[in-house]
C-alpha cells in the first residue's frame, strides 16, 4: 500500500496569485491532486464550473455544511466557500499530495481536524503589487477591491500561525520554493524565518496604501 500523500493548505490574499502558482505547480508535477472548493459567490468572467469552484446556491451549500462533508466552510466577502471532505481523504490514500486554497479561518479548521497538514502562505512583495493586481483583473468595482485589501491587512496578523511564508515575486521561483517545502517539510521554518520581516510590514503598507486611494 503506498504512503499517504500530504495535506498542502495554500493561503493567501486576494489577488497574491494562489491559483497561478498551483497551476503552475500541477503543470510541472504530476504527485498533486487540487481539491476544488465549493462556493456561493458568482463565477468570474472565464471561470468554470468543476474547474475553479463548484459554484453552488446558498441552500445546496448549507445542505454540505449540514450533513458534516465539508473539511472546512467559512464566509469571506459576503460569500461562503468550504472544501468537500471525500476526495480530499480518497486521493490521499491514494499517494497523492492534496493542494487545498483556502483563507485563514478555513485552515485553520483543516489543521484543527488533520494535525499533519503542512501550511504555506503566499505573500506579495510590496503592498503595491497586490493592488494593481487585483486593479488589474477588472473583474470587481473600486469598493470590493477596496474591501479586498482591508480584509488582507487584518489577515497580515496571522501569517506567522502558517508554517512557511514564501513571496510570489517570480512564478518561476516560487512555484519551485513550494514543490521543494512540500517534498521537505523540514524547509518549512526556513522560509518563515527568511520572509518573516517582510510579511510584518505588509499589514502597515497595506493600511497605508488604501489611505493614498481613498
Amino acid at each position: 500500500m503506498s504512503e499517504p500523500g500530504k495535506l498542502v493548505i495554500i493561503s493567501g490574499f486576494s489577488g497574491v496569485g494562489k491559483g497561478t502558482v498551483i497551476k503552475e505547480l500541477m503543470r510541472r508535477y504530476d504527485e498533486f491532486f487540487f481539491s476544488v472548493s465549493v462556493t456561493t459567490r458568482a463565477p468570474r468572467p472565464g471561470e468554470v464550473h468543476g474547474r475553479e469552484y463548484l459554484f453552488l446556491t446558498e441552500e445546496e451549500f448549507q445542505e454540505l455544511a449540514q450533513s458534516d462533508r465539508l473539511l472546512e466552510y467559512a464566509g469571506y466577502t459576503g460569500s461562503h466557500y468550504g472544501t468537500p471532505a471525500d476526495p480530499v481523504r480518497e486521493h490521499r490514500q491514494q499517494g497523492r499530495h492534496v493542494l487545498l486554497d483556502i483563507e485563514i479561518q478555513g485552515a485553520f479548521q483543516v489543521r484543527e481536524r488533520c494535525p499533519d497538514a503542512l501550511t504555506v502562505f503566499l505573500i506579495p512583495p510590496s503592498a503595491q503589487v497586490l493592488y494593481r493586481r487585483l486593479v488589474d483583473r477588472h473583474t470587481e468595482t473600486q469598493e470590493k477591491v477596496r474591501n479586498r485589501m482591508l480584509r488582507s491587512a487584518e489577515e497580515a496578523a496571522y501569517i506567522e500561525k502558517y508554517d512557511c511564508i514564501l513571496v510570489n515575486e517570480d512564478l518561476d521561483t516560487c512555484v519551485e520554493q513550494l514543490h521543494q517545502v512540500i517534498q521537505h517539510p523540514e524547509m518549512a521554518s526556513h522560509f518563515r524565518e527568511k520572509n518573516r520581516e517582510r510579511a510584518r510590514a505588509l499589514q502597515e503598507e497595506i493600511r497605508a496604501l488604501l489611505k493614498e486611494v481613498e
